[in-house]
């Protein structure tokens, strides 16, 4: 006999075993434990409900209920009903299973970039501006939107990018987009509509972004980078390539900002051949002992897509980001967007706004570019004492750096540091299958940690480093 019952909060399907009721229902009831399927302090359904659920009588799951608890896989208490009992028996081990295993020692720090400090996010001053934006949302912001996104937010994007990057827009030519990846697999579709056949990618970067591309139909031949960035001056030699992704402002994962000479000519590039320039400005507001790097979509906003996000300088769980477009590029944008890709939500591109509008956001990315330049200086300090064979690149701003390892020890020192229980990156995860080896180098990113676990991680990457 099956049936299916209903406990509070969670259906379970039991399947009484044996030749009689009550022994029946007994054994499925501690199996439903045994495995899982009931968990400790889980209150099951009344004698009188599931006698009716199951078609039997109500003693015979009273006794079965009175049994099961005389032999403590339940309790039952007046006024609290029968539930699961907090010490049920271990559940049986699946033979396929395969052998847990052992805990590694250590804390658990995590020096992965791409991520900021999660626990220094504004709570106090996003909720503030998220009250003061919906009070005065007007209703329509409550429906499905724009898929240019909410005007007050490109509104006061197209000045604070203007402002704070050096950044040529109007509200516009921005689209609103969850996020940076969101916004490359837009493009992505556009660039194949129109027949573009190759994006040019940097030798290291991430795989998610080439693999967007590849997702969209595009080809990703990669563009070799040096001390000086990527060479642009070899664009003309990649006859199929109709754009390129660059990270001009701080270079990802190496750190350099692209040289001026190689920003002129890739701007060169995009005009002789009517090519495009897509500019991801991941961590473009954070730098610390250089002058400000402006946005390449400054020198040819006609030829250069801006991209930014708010998951560096805010969290990546906000899932806003913004693209400025040429004009010619929007429509088949927004077009590309369709009803199908839901946009951000209206309330927080409208909390973004206000945030933004208040002078909140910009104090905000002061207080954080102190933060991690303070990180910074006690990355290089600490290494300097304990690792000082180890020379350390690419740290003039962004939320990462590079740290130069003996030939062959890459592997070997990201092993040591994951039994350290300490996450940590080599360069080698993030070159382009075409580029060759170059050097060996982890990436370390010292934004993730929060304030409470820094010194701990800090302190576990000294241990590794050979």
């Amino acid at each position: 006999m099956t049936d299916s019952w209903a406990t509070f909060g969670a259906d379970l399907h039991l399947e009484p075993v044996g030749q009689g009721l009550r022994s029946g229902l007994m054994e499925a009831l501690r199996e439903a434990v045994r495995t899982g399927r009931l968990t400790p302090g889980t209150r099951l359904p009344s004698s009188r409900v599931l006698a009716a659920d199951l078609g039997v009588a109500r003693n015979t799951v009273a006794d079965a209920y009175a049994e099961l608890v005389a032999e403590g896989w339940l309790t039952a208490r007046q006024g609290s009903g029968t539930r699961v009992a907090q010490r049920s028996a271990p559940r049986r081990k699946d033979p396929a299973a395969a052998p847990a295993r052992p805990a590694r020692p250590g804390a658990g720090y995590n020096l992965k970039p791409g991520s900021p400090d999660l626990s220094a996010f504004p709570r106090t001053a996003w909720l503030r501006a998220a009250r003061k934006a919906l009070t005065a949302a007007p209703d329509e912001a409550f429906g499905y939107g724009d898929p240019h996104g909410r005007l007050e937010l490109r509104t006061v994007l197209a000045e604070y990018l203007a402002r704070a990057r050096g950044v040529y827009a109007d509200p516009e030519r921005i689209v609103i987009c969850a996020g940076f990846a969101h916004g490359l697999s837009l493009l992505g579709r556009v660039l194949r509509g129109r027949r573009v056949r190759d994006v040019a990618v940097e030798s290291y970067g991430l795989d998610l972004h080439t693999n967007l591309l590849t997702g969209a139909g595009l080809r990703t031949p990669c563009l070799p980078l040096d001390e000086h960035g990527s060479r642009t001056g070899e664009l003309a030699a990649m006859r199929g390539a109709g754009a390129v992704l660059l990270t001009p402002a701080h270079q990802f994962p190496t750190g350099v900002p692209l040289h001026p000479d190689r920003r002129a000519a890739a701007v060169d590039w995009a005009r002789s051949t009517g090519g495009l320039i897509l500019e991801d400005d991941y961590d473009g507001e954070f730098r610390y002992d250089r002058q400000p790097v402006g946005a390449l979509q400054g020198l040819d906003p006609e030829r250069v897509v801006h991209l930014g996000t708010a998951s560096k300088s805010l969290a990546p769980a906000l899932r806003l980001g913004w693209m400025v477009l040429p004009r010619s590029l929007v429509g088949e944008v927004v077009a590309a967007k369709g009803v199908s890709e839901w946009m951000s939500g209206s309330p927080d591109q409208l909390t973004l706004a206000e945030f933004i509008a208040s002078g909140a956001y910009d104090r905000h990315v002061r207080s954080m570019r102190l933060r991690y330049r303070r990180r910074r200086d006690q990355l290089v300090a600490a290494l300097a004492e304990r690792a000082p064979g180890i020379e350390v690149s690419g740290i003039a701003a962004g939320l990462h750096a590079v740290l130069e390892l003996p030939a062959g020890a890459e592997r070997s020192v990201i092993q040591a540091a994951a039994f350290q229980g300490l996450a940590l990156d080599g360069l080698a995860r993030y070159r382009h299958p075409d580029a060759p080896a170059a050097r060996d180098a982890l990436v370390i990113g010292y934004g993730s940690p929060s304030e409470s676990a820094w010194t701990g991680a800090l302190d576990a990457l000294c241990r590794v480093l050979p």
